[in-house]
Parts: C-alpha cells; structure tokens; sequence
C-alpha cells in the first residue's frame, strides 16, 4: 500500500490522485482517437470525457459521503480529502450520466451513438482508477489467507481492488471487440452496465467496506440488481427492435 507515491517540498503527490489523472488522460486520449475514426469531432468528446469525468468524480464523493453520513458529520473537513479515497461508482454513474446526457442534447449529439463511442474507455478509466484504490488501501475485502497484506490493517485481506481492476479490463476488452463489429445503437453501452452489474455484484460478496442491509446483501447489491434488470430490458429492446427491422 502506497497512499503517497512522493513528496516534493510541502506538496505530496497521493497515489489515488494520481491515478485518477493517469485514468482521465488515457481514456480520454483513446475516445477521441476513436471518434476520428467515427468522423466525429474529437474536441467534443474530450469535452464530453471532462464533463462526465468530473460530474462522476462529485457525485461519486457526494454519494459516499451520504451513505456514510455518520462519519463525515462528525468530521466534515474529511469530506473535500479525496486523496483518501471514497467514491461510489453508483453516484458517479447518476450524476455523470446525467450530465453527459447535458452536454450531448445540449450540442445535439446521436446520445447512444456517442455513448457507444466512449463507454469502452470509460471502463478502462476505470480499471485504471481501481489501481489508485489499491494503492490507497481502500475498497478493500474480507480477511483472507489467500489474499494481500496491508500494514494499515495488520493483516492480510483480499485485494478486491486489483480483482476489480482486471474484470473492468476484460469488460474493456469485451466492449472494444463489440465495438468493431456491427452493432446497434445502445448495444455497446448497455452491455457495459450488464457486465458491470455483474462484476460488482460479485465483488461485493469479498468486500468488507460495506454492511449488510437484507439478507446478507448490501445496498450495492441490491443496486446490482436492479441495474442488471435495467440493462437486460435495454438489451432484449434492442435485439426486439433489430429482428423487427429484418423482419
């Protein structure tokens, strides 16, 4: 575990940060590379990188912050200390999506065509991001033999972080295969939220961040859940829609 990865004078450089940084600049770079292969304007999707970004990083913090609301009510200074981790990829789902969503009518953007465009580099922003976690000692799971040891806690606990980091890969990985193939629109980003769903719902099985609200499930969980259903719905609209249009 390396929450700082250097100091120069005054100033530390925090692993979580930096990685952060490292996820936007590679994502964003690939999605607009992709977008000139798509004729589309690479400046509006490096805008539009920034803009869900940013939004997803607050409400993130906004999200964790209110599910641990406890905590940060009796130390509310913690709460602009991003550089210890703390956000939850369901609040940066909502916000982000809601201001891409802006951004995109705004500039009278095809929404799920950009979003198709972009999803793939997201999630691999996000493998990247998962590193920061790591690295922080954040996110992390269960108590386990057969897992990492972090000096913060004593003992050895499972690395869900890393794990999450390499399934967010595969899903990268998954999403650009589709994403040279023949697809409808939709296809690409709603595969995403179906793979996420999937992955966070087993991770939260080995994390130990978050307690249990019903029947040993979290609210993460439950989360998972729904969002998987959502997708589902999307996914079987879109295949209803294709077969429909070669009837």
């Amino acid at each position: 575990m390396h929450p700082v990865i250097c100091k120069i004078g005054p100033f530390s450089i925090f692993s979580y940060g930096f990685m952060l940084v490292v996820a936007f600049l590679i994502g964003s770079t690939l999605a607009c590379i992709q977008a000139k292969k798509a004729n589309i304007d690479p400046d509006s999707i490096l805008n539009l990188f920034f803009v869900t970004f940013v939004s997803g990083i607050i409400g993130a913090r906004i999200f964790y912050v209110a599910y641990n609301f406890s905590y940060y009510f009796s130390n509310p200074l913690e709460i602009i200390m991003l550089q210890r981790g703390g956000l939850s990829w369901f609040g940066g789902l909502i916000l982000g999506s809601i201001s891409g969503l802006v951004y995109l009518k705004k500039h009278k953007f095809k929404v799920l065509e950009v979003l198709d465009l972009v999803i793939p580099f997201l999630a691999l922003a996000q493998a990247l991001g998962r590193i920061g976690c790591l690295l922080n000692g954040c996110c992390y799971g269960r108590e386990s033999v057969f897992g990492l040891y972090f000096e913060s806690f004593g003992t050895t606990v499972i690395p869900t972080q890393a794990y999450s980091s390499l399934l967010l890969l595969v899903i990268y990985g998954i999403l650009r295969f589709l994403q040279e193939r023949p697809h409808k629109r939709g296809e690409i980003f709603f595969t995403y939220l179906f793979l996420y769903s999937i992955k966070r719902f087993i991770i939260e099985f080995w994390r130990v961040d978050n307690p249990p609200i019903f029947n040993n499930l979290t609210l993460f969980h439950i989360m998972s859940i729904l969002l998987f259903i959502f997708s589902v719905i999307c996914l079987v609209g879109i295949k209803i829609k294709k077969s429909q249009t070669h009837a």
